[in-house]
């Protein structure tokens, strides 16, 4: 049953498989709640990991996590693999690296604001055009003057500098509203509480930690703790946005490999297109499109086809379908839509399947010789090798101590960044400030001891009068050695902003 090139799935009238060459072309695990979802992901990780392909998924549940553990024999099992012919059924644990955005489960994973990006970031905060307007002229003048956005503070000390400067900005960039910047701080405030500034800092994930492997050759399984994180529905969907825009960023491109670099999981996968503007559907459409020829694979996990929009469900041809529940008008409807994007299967009625599907049981169909899609089986998913259940804590704490990414993420790196040096430029301008008033009222004494020389006693009528503050104004003329410095400060602030390449969903381009 187990193949060098192939996945093993299950068995209908015949062993199904999906094809490694063909892996790299998408898919879609769907199917109501309770119905097998999460153990045909565990099942396609397994056969991915033991391929040699690193693949990384979000464990909502909890339950993935015991893909690291060596499954233990159940009658159920042994049933299962007797009646689809798996002979050669056996348990195994699967190289494993845990990460929490949290902490507390894995390892950290953070990114910058500054690799986000604004559009990323609007979607995060929820924003309108109008806030996001203001957003991208921050992240525009962060570029031009060479700030660094690594955290949440970064950001917010940039967005209360535009307010100062709110009048010379808004002439070079278009309007930044007071009322616009404070929108944007109040939406800062909720991410904090959500606990987003976990996830925003250095060191920043390395998209190659992701995709390793053992010296068996096996591919290491990233697992998400997903469960905390679910609870900000928001911040999940747009982190996973995040990665696989990065990865479509990062990685070179290879064309049609034997088999993937990397096959990407992305469950609950309506919380991605939810509410979400036309242009943001447009580039996640065109991501998914072109990511494939960086060699990897995107898998959407949902309970209905229905949730993920026509353009982009166009490019999941690999389908492994759970039951439907049919009870109302549209949740028949949604059934008919399911079954018509399979390749018919002149045996059964594939709309009618659906609905009469056990659990661990699933319509399939998978990518053929020259990309043709496979006529819909009815078939039986085969059991997982690891462990069908989660890991204790102790388990969990003892495969992260043995990670081949220990202490690389596990400190948080705060170097000089936007904060920095806006904090640096409001003492230096105190200070000046502070200079200029010593000076000026150093003028003024020396002034009032001349007055006193000259007459022999000081006219205590001139000196007691109220008078008028007088300043000594400061020529707007720059000393040659100031001209030179600003100058240098202003090449290079712009030359750093040219630098800065954005992709296509804002994420900044790492240097390669």
């Amino acid at each position: 049953m187990l193949v060098d090139d192939k996945v093993y799935l299950g068995t209908s009238t015949t062993p199904e498989y999906l094809p490694l060459k063909y892996a790299n072309r998408h898919g879609l695990v769907t199917g109501a709640t309770g119905t097998g979802k999460t153990v045909s992901l565990q099942v396609m990780a397994e056969g991915f990991s033991r391929a040699g392909v690193p693949v990384f998924c979000a464990d909502v549940k909890g339950d993935l996590s015991g893909i690291a553990m060596r499954g233990e024999p159940k009658d159920f099992l042994a049933e299962r693999a007797g009646k689809i012919g798996f002979d050669d059924y056996g348990f195994e644990a699967f190289p494993t690296i845990f990460w929490d955005l949290f902490g507390r489960q894995g390892h950290p994973i953070r990114t910058t604001i500054s690799e986000m990006g604004p559009l990323l970031i609007s979607r995060l905060m929820d924003l309108n055009a109008t806030q996001e307007g203001v957003l991208n002229i921050a992240f525009k003048l962060a570029d031009d003057e060479g700030m660094l956005l690594l955290d949440l503070k970064d950001l917010r000390a940039l967005l209360l500098h535009m307010d100062e400067r709110s009048k010379e900005l808004s002439a070079r960039y278009g309007n930044v509203s007071a009322a616009s910047i404070g929108a944007i701080q109040r939406s800062l405030l909720v991410l904090e509480q959500q606990g987003a500034e976990n996830f925003f800092g250095e060191r920043a994930l390395d998209i190659a930690d992701l995709m390793r492997t053992d010296r068996d050759g096996r591919g290491f399984v990233s697992v998400l703790a997903a469960d905390e994180l679910m609870q900000s529905p928001r911040l999940y969907a747009t982190f996973l946005l995040w990665l696989m825009s990065e990865l479509f960023e990062e990685l070179p491109e290879i064309g049609n490999p034997d088999k993937p670099r990397l096959v990407f999981f992305f469950d609950e996968a309506h919380l991605l297109f939810d509410e979400a503007p036309k242009a943001l559907l447009n580039k996640v459409e065109q991501v998914v499109k072109l990511v494939r020829s960086k060699g990897v694979g995107i898998y959407f996990v949902t309970q209905n086809p229905a949730d993920v929009p026509e353009a982009v469900l166009a490019q999941l041809g690999n389908r492994v379908q759970h039951a439907l529940r049919a009870y109302t008008p549209r949740e028949q409807k949604a059934v008919r839509v399911a079954a018509e994007t399979f390749r018919p299967n002149p045996a059964f009625d594939t709309a009618e399947v659906i609905t009469q599907l056990g659990v661990g049981e699933a319509l399939v169909s998978t990518l053929e010789a020259k990309g043709v899609p496979s006529i819909v089986g009815r078939t039986l998913m085969r059991p997982p090798s690891s462990r069908m259940a989660p890991i204790s804590p102790a388990e969990r704490d003892a495969i992260i101590a043995q990670s081949p990414v220990t202490g690389l993420y596990d400190q948080l790196v705060d170097r000089e960044s936007a904060f920095e040096v806006l904090d640096a430029r409001a003492r230096e301008k105190q200070r000046q400030e502070e200079l200029q008033q010593q000076r000026e009222e150093e003028e003024r004494a020396e002034k009032g001891r001349v007055r006193t020389s000259r007459t022999g006693y000081q006219d205590s009528y001139r000196d007691d009068r109220p008078t008028r503050s007088t300043t000594t104004r400061r020529s707007s003329r720059q000393t040659p050695a100031e001209a030179a410095v600003n100058t240098f400060a202003r090449t290079m602030a712009r030359q750093l902003g040219n630098s800065l390449v954005r992709g296509i969903l804002g994420s900044l381009k790492r240097g390669r």
